[in-house]
């Protein structure tokens, strides 16, 4: 029995399988089935199943007690392989990837689906907007197609692993859909109520926020919106100080009555909007959370939740995330991950004697360079990945380029070949696309994930005078690229690994950001989900980068709740 087969939407409902060759075109009769779920389960012997879209198929086989071992996302896949031939934006769907094989019309894509609280994709349905139906040997042939071009990409057998991860890490985030987010809603009401005290009739803003706002007032003499910037911004220059935004670090910087309430208004206004009482009746159901992953939701391969803001948690709310009764979370951080990728990819001698030591990366550097300044240290190396090359920041890099010269011509290059239109490629293949503003990085400042935010975020730190400028924004973005994107496609293998060592296991993987994981787990077997994510972490290193000295540990903790980890 053939390893790899295609399946596909049948007309009139149903779906039709076919069994593929080597050369990914169909190796044997296209089958007829009446349940999508059926056609799975009756062949347990296939290993990788082929399909135009995971996110149309998955969750059903999941609803039905199915976990596929392996599939190939033809959608996601055809996303790759025109970025890395330079096509970025042209439609990715099945039916465009199949028209201009055969030179026809191209069809454009349908539109995005936004979630809605609490909403079931809609599967096979005809007239879906994630619905383009292909039939199943049209599909076979785009697949084959896509197989050729692999093998006229810069670095083939890369490109193929991409693809693969991607699609594996498309399986993780439909299980993760499925499983949900441990969630207790009645820790959530009383954080709320804790930090925002009682809710008024009528929706109106809650009591601590209500004191703030006339605090803040009072402050100004006058009446002042702190939820308006414009009002706030207004209110500073009548009191003789300027402004030019009201963000917590300039804020902070000045010497005003207002600034207090003003900056603790702002943290749980943004509290009550973002996670307040309405998000989580719309979000959280019989005890999970359950927003929409996506994987490769940026350019840069960095995962986004279509709904529920679920990569945006503060800190204070995550004591909300509790593990079930017997079971515990274990919370997995990659340790300095950004610099150690950058120390594979450039292949620094320097760097990667560093970056293979499971001790502080950033006190390893300052011993070298910075006179055993960790922070002075640690803000060159994310400095270099990020872009900051003015002031300080050009100093800084200085040193670190007598140090680690391949480390810092690497991001170099990859910025001056940003500047100059050129296409710049991850490690494995994943493509920045040549036009400026095209990245999820494209803010108007850009901040250095320096350590820990307190209102929650990804851990960026917004640094004055970091303004992005046109003419360099591209390179900039371009530099961070090959280092945040190689290590999107690193943790894409890791997420594999791991889900391939969990699979025996009554443990789940519920959340994933970035450089953390989080899996749910029966007590008794938190040790196993521990070593696995070592070994999976060690895995993903070779498979991504080669062999290499690079490690990549990681700082884990075993808690009953998100917010003891850290």
């Amino acid at each position: 029995m053939a390893d790899r087969w295609v399946l596909a939407p049948a007309e009139g409902g149903g779906v039709d399988v076919a069994a593929l060759g080597p050369d990914g075109l169909l190796a044997g009769p296209v089958l007829r089935e009446a349940d999508l779920v059926r056609a799975v389960r009756e062949r347990p012997d296939v290993t990788r199943w082929v399909w135009r879209s995971t996110a149309e198929v998955y969750p059903r086989l999941l609803a039905a007690g199915l976990r596929v071992e392996r599939c190939y996302d033809v959608e996601d896949a055809e996303t790759l392989l025109l970025g890395h031939e330079g096509r970025h934006g042209e439609p990715r769907s099945a039916a465009a990837a199949l028209a201009r094989l055969r030179g026809g019309p191209v069809p454009p894509d349908p539109a995005h689906r936004s979630a809605a609280p609490g909403a079931q994709s809609s599967l096979f349905e005809p007239g879906s907007v994630q619905s383009v139906p292909v039939p199943l040997a049209d599909l076979a042939e785009v697949y084959a197609e896509q197989q050729r071009r692999h093998g006229r990409a810069e670095h083939p057998e890369r490109m193929r692993l991409l693809t693969g991860a991607e699609s594996a890490g498309m399986l993780v985030a439909a299980e993760m859909n499925h499983a949900g987010l441990p969630w207790s809603a009645d820790v959530h009401r009383a954080v709320l109520h804790e930090l925002l005290g009682e809710r008024y009739a009528g929706g109106g803003e809650p009591r601590r926020l209500a004191e703030l706002a006339d605090e803040v007032s009072a402050a100004f003499g006058r009446r002042v919106r702190p939820d308006l910037p414009a009002d706030v911004i207004k209110a500073f220059a009548q009191a003789g100080i300027r402004v030019k935004s009201t963000r917590r670090w300039e804020l902070q910087s000045l010497d005003h009555p207002a600034v207090r309430p003003l900056v603790e208004y702002k943290k749980l206004y943004r509290i009550w909007v973002a996670h307040g009482w309405s998000w989580l009746q719309d979000w959280v159901r019989e005890g999970r959370f359950r927003p929409e992953f996506m994987a490769h939701g940026t350019v840069t391969g960095r995962w986004v939740t279509n709904g529920g803001g679920a990569l945006q948690i503060p800190k204070v709310i995550r004591r909300a995330v509790v593990a079930d009764p017997g079971w515990r979370l274990v919370v997995a951080d990659a340790d300095q991950m950004e610099p150690r990728v950058l120390a594979a990819i450039s292949r620094d001698p320097g760097l990667m004697e560093v970056a293979g030591r499971a001790s502080d990366l950033y006190q390893a550097v300052s011993e070298r360079a910075f006179s055993g300044d960790r922070e002075q240290a640690k803000l060159a190396v994310l400095g270099a990945v990020y872009g900051q090359t003015s002031g300080d920041g050009l100093k800084n890099l200085a040193a670190l380029r007598r140090r680690f010269p391949r480390a810092v011509a690497y991001v170099d290059e990859a910025a001056r070949a940003g500047e100059e239109g050129r296409l710049v490629r991850t490690w494995l293949g994943r493509t920045c696309p040549p036009a400026a503003g095209a990245g999820d990085e494209g803010t108007e400042e850009a901040g250095i994930p320096v350590g820990g935010d307190e209102e929650g975020g990804d851990g960026r730190q917004w640094v004055p005078g970091y303004a992005s400028s046109n003419a360099r924004a591209r390179g900039r973005f371009a530099r961070n690229f090959v280092v945040q994107g190689s290590a999107a496609d690193w943790t894409l293998l890791l997420l594999a690994a791991l889900r391939r060592t969990c699979a025996g296991l009554a443990a789940e993987l519920v959340f994933f950001q970035h450089d953390e994981v989080i899996v749910h787990c029966p007590e008794e077997e938190t040790e196993a989900v521990v070593a696995a994510i070592r070994e999976a972490a060690d895995l993903a290193g070779r498979l991504t980068f080669g062999d290499t000295p690079v490690r990549f540990p990681f700082t884990t903790a075993v808690v009953e709740c998100y917010a003891d980890a850290k």
